[in-house]
């Protein structure tokens, strides 16, 4: 079995490196990481050339977003698994993909995910908000569940079958992807109940609130096209993340 790996980049210098070391450093399983660089104007290509060539496909051209990068991967990708790392993320340990591949060892099982670490930009050992998925029943995505996009692994037949990101959603791409194919499948989708990923806080949907604003408006847009819900859906799906920072209230974080 060989996991296919995306990594859609833009100016990322600072944090490219940890993301394709924790690729690099996966273990008992074929790995192929496709990186996706939109022209980045600071040095993320040398860093990304600076730590060798083992197994990795660099693309960098234009692109219009990274859900059209992220497709572009998707394209290239010769795996018969498909998981997306961001720039800005990394894998939680050297035995992410082999666990996931042992689950996928069963042909039956379609897609993947786990739980996610929010972590500090300045000091990732430090965990500001913990993400715990639990399992997917189909009447949850009506109360806003989704499982965290960064842990979520599909076979690569589901894009031919479904399709990939929307490029026309800047923001909520994933949402729609995730909906499109949770409320569609006749397979039960498997929970690992582990950290897969370590993701920096302060990422592209919430770094404003016109950035918040927009987010909620083509999460409705997705629940409307999937046939999901609408603004109650996404009332309870922002307030059920604040259970994921009780840990945390004191500030302080935990290490990780």
């Amino acid at each position: 079995m060989k996991i296919s790996i995306i990594t859609a980049v833009y100016n990322a210098a600072a944090t490219v490196g940890q993301a394709v070391a924790s690729v690099d450093a996966q273990t008992g399983v074929d790995v192929e990481h496709i990186i996706v660089d939109g022209l980045s104007q600071d040095d993320t290509l040398a860093v990304i050339a600076g730590m060798g060539q083992g197994g990795r496909i660099v693309i960098s051209e234009a692109d219009r977003g990274i859900y059209d990068a992220i497709n572009k991967g998707i394209a290239r990708a010769t795996g018969d698994v498909i998981g997306v790392v961001h720039a800005d993320d990394y894998l939680a340990d050297d035995h992410v993909l082999s666990d996931i591949a042992a689950i996928f060892a069963d042909p039956a099982v379609e897609a993947v995910y786990g739980d996610l670490d929010y972590v500090q930009k300045s000091d990732t050992r430090r965990i500001v908000r913990h993400w715990q998925a639990g399992a997917y029943r189909p009447a949850r995505l009506r109360r806003g569940w989704m499982p965290p996009h960064p842990t979520l692994f599909l076979r690569a037949a589901v894009f031919d079958r479904i399709g990939g990101y929307d490029p026309a959603l800047r923001i909520a791409a994933d949402y729609d992807l995730i909906l499109r194919y949770f409320s569609t499948t006749t397979v039960q989708p498997v929970y690992l109940p582990r950290v897969l990923v370590k993701m920096r806080v302060g990422g592209e949907s919430n770094r404003s609130l016109d950035r918040i604003l927009l987010k909620m408006r083509e999460d409705r847009l997705a629940l409307r096209r999937n046939g999901i819900g609408g603004w109650g859906t996404i009332a309870v799906k922002n307030l059920s993340k604040l259970r994921q920072f009780v840990p945390f209230v004191s500030g302080q974080g935990r290490a990780s």
